[in-house]
């Protein structure tokens, strides 16, 4: 596992990589629920092309609004090995730096970057990531729903 400070449990449980540019924002905050709502019945990832040093702010102070607590976690390098063991890829805008492998059940989610925008501007990117992710278990883990 190359991805910093994460672990996954080898098996039936499916591996989720949200990923995107810097790895401080949309994609932490979609880990941050999906882990919530999952209980543990998903492996849950994160990563980003070019990682920033800390996780933007505001995206800590919406997410902890929705009772959901990201402030501990940190930016971390995409690497190969973190996709090839992940069976499901969510990018968020990273483009073609995102590495491809058959088998992989890839998706891109089209929500803008909450970097440099007020609480009242990312509240709604985080109410729209929620609820991808409430869809994304729904599917993963039927019985979840």
């Amino acid at each position: 596992m190359d991805v910093e400070g994460e672990t996954t449990v080898t098996g039936s449980t499916p591996i989720v990589l949200f990923v995107c540019v810097h790895n401080a924002g949309r994609s932490q905050m979609a880990a941050g629920y999906l882990r919530a709502l999952a209980g543990g019945r998903v492996d849950v990832l994160s990563a980003g092309s070019e990682p920033k040093d800390q996780l933007n702010p505001v995206a800590v102070q919406v997410m902890a609004e929705d009772g959901i607590d990201i402030a501990g976690q940190q930016p971390k390098v995409l690497t190969t090995e973190a996709v090839q063991e992940s069976d499901v890829v969510i990018t968020m805008g990273c483009g073609d730096t995102c590495p491809i492998f058959p088998g992989k059940r890839y998706e891109d989610w089209d929500l803008t970057d909450p970097a440099g925008r007020p609480a009242e501007e990312v509240r709604p990117i985080r109410d729209e990531i929620k609820r991808r992710v409430q869809a994304l278990l729904a599917e993963l883990v039927p019985a979840a729903s």
